[in-house]
């Protein structure tokens, strides 16, 4: 699928980063046609020995196999070094049996070609749901794999991953500790079926840093909900989500309690967060939804997510018209404690309506050539406290339906 489409009009500037070499990881990848002709997917990332791994992960109730067997194996303690290996065009999800067979095959496969122990390696699969994965594609090529390991292949592993994106999304950061280097390159793909819980798509993020696991784990958890978890592309959340970061310590800079290095982590999963949703499914439009005057930050971020997720709200702002009167509704439908007259919206900087009704001296037009851009932002005040929250989220057009009335055919 991904092949077939023109990229997306929200992609940055310039195309795929120039990243970061992180010592202590390598790439390769290969063409297996487990859905896609004539492209990469599947990525093999080799870890160094003592790498720490920390994720997060969706807490969907139907998650698939992939997801389960990583959950198990973080945490665990070891001084091995530790493989990552991911397929795009199927998800092994809703598999059954056959699933977890398959993640055992590419499991034991991985650490067979890399001396790398089972348990030490990291599977995720992204596609179609419910069709068994061919793993022995998989399987019959990690040899291969193995033999072109580049520390430099981290924009082919991103191209790898992709499935109805448009573009490759890598994001770096080179962040001083102490007057010593530390480097963060992270990747990522998503397009569609975007709403992650506790994770996203798919992200895998690498750094020299040295950390122990239980240090890493609260510092991803935390920079996650802030970045991944702040988006949307259409309110639905993935079987597969998953997140891992992976600390080499190769650059031999200890990184505990590094606000630095914390700052560095979450700006790059931030910088992919945003690239997943410029790279929405069939997206025109960049939208920031930022709501204040809420009761409690989790009454603004139920607002924020009630306004980004309502298909009204995304086609208004797909069509360039703005209408308030879906923001409003957005607001009321999402549980959480409002005021109508206390209630103040803009599009941009035009105050649109305030105190419960149309604001004084409004013109429609100038908050219609604000959404004529591609980056739209819609900020609602409750007038009742100080919660605040951001969301990103993205239009909803015509060309989201092809893509997923099409998608298995």
């Amino acid at each position: 699928m991904a092949d077939d489409l023109s990229v997306s009009p929200l992609a940055p500037a310039g195309g795929f980063p120039d990243l970061p070499a992180i010592a202590g990881v390598r790439f390769a990848t290969a063409a297996t046609c487990i859905k896609y002709e004539g492209r990469s997917d599947v990525m093999l990332a080799e870890l160094a020995p003592g790498t720490a791994i920390a994720g997060t992960f969706t807490r969907s109730r139907t998650r698939a196999a992939p997801v389960l067997d990583c959950e198990k194996k973080i945490g665990m303690p070891s001084e091995a070094g530790a493989a990552i290996v991911v397929n795009s065009g199927n998800a092994n999800a809703f598999t059954g049996e056959a699933g977890v067979a398959s993640v055992k095959a590419v499991t034991k496969a991985a650490a067979g070609a890399t001396g790398i122990p089972e348990t030490r390696v990291f599977t995720s699969s992204t596609g179609v749901i419910g069709e068994p994965l061919p793993h022995d594609r998989i399987t019959a090529t990690l040899a291969t794999l193995v033999d072109e390991l580049d520390a430099h292949g981290i924009a082919d592993a991103a191209r790898a991953i992709m499935t109805t994106d448009t573009f490759p999304k890598g994001a770096g950061r080179t962040v001083e500790v102490d007057g010593s280097r530390v480097r963060v390159a992270g990747i990522a793909k998503g397009s569609g079926m975007i709403a992650p819980d506790m994770a996203t798509m798919l992200a895998y993020v690498f750094t020299d840093a040295r950390i122990s696991q239980d240090r890493l784990q609260p510092l991803v958890t935390a920079a996650c909900d802030e970045t991944f978890n702040r988006i949307t592309v259409d309110s639905d959340t993935s079987t597969s989500d998953t997140l891992l970061v992976a600390a080499t310590g190769a650059s031999g800079v200890g990184v505990d309690g590094s606000e630095a290095f914390a700052a560095a982590l979450a700006e790059v999963m931030d910088d992919l967060a945003r690239q997943i949703v410029r790279d929405g499914e069939g997206a025109s439009k960049f939208v920031t939804v930022g709501v204040t005057g809420a009761a409690s930050e989790s009454d603004a971020r139920r607002v924020a997510f009630a306004i980004a997720n309502s298909p009204l709200v995304k086609t208004a702002l797909a069509g360039e018209d703005p209408n308030w009167g879906r923001v409003v509704m957005a607001v009321g439908k999402s549980g959480a404690e409002a005021d109508r007259d206390r209630l103040s919206i803009r599009f941009g900087d035009v105050l649109v309506a305030r105190d419960g009704s149309v604001a004084p001296g409004y013109v429609e037009a100038d908050a219609a050539r604000h959404m004529s851009g591609e980056d739209v932002s819609v900020s609602v005040d409750l007038g009742l406290g100080a919660g605040a929250a951001t969301v990103y989220t993205c239009d909803l057009t015509s060309r989201y339906i092809a893509i997923n009335a099409d998608y298995r055919s």
